[in-house]
């Protein structure tokens, strides 16, 4: 998986920075953004006022899974999960 990184705020919103990753060349995608203490919110660019918050911890070990392609089985057509060997 290619290194994603962010491009730009996309708004502030209730005092918080929304961003997506540099390689959403879409309108519509996902935009993160780092609340109060830990808190993580993520919300859909299409319906900004649902927001889904979750914690730092969490949010890491999401972005973790990611990258070790643990989610790929929800993508047809993806590689099968690599294994340790």
């Amino acid at each position: 998986m290619g290194e994603v990184t962010v491009s730009e705020v996309v708004s502030e919103r209730n005092g918080l920075e929304w961003i997506r990753a540099s390689d959403s060349s879409e309108e519509h995608c996902i935009e993160v953004a780092a609340g109060e203490g830990d808190l993580i919110h993520i919300r859909y660019s299409d319906d900004p006022d649902t927001v889904v918050t979750t914690t730092a911890a969490k949010w890491r070990a999401f972005v973790l899974g990611v990258r070790n392609d643990e989610f790929d089985h929800f993508v047809e057509g993806a590689a099968p999960p690599r294994t340790e060997g």
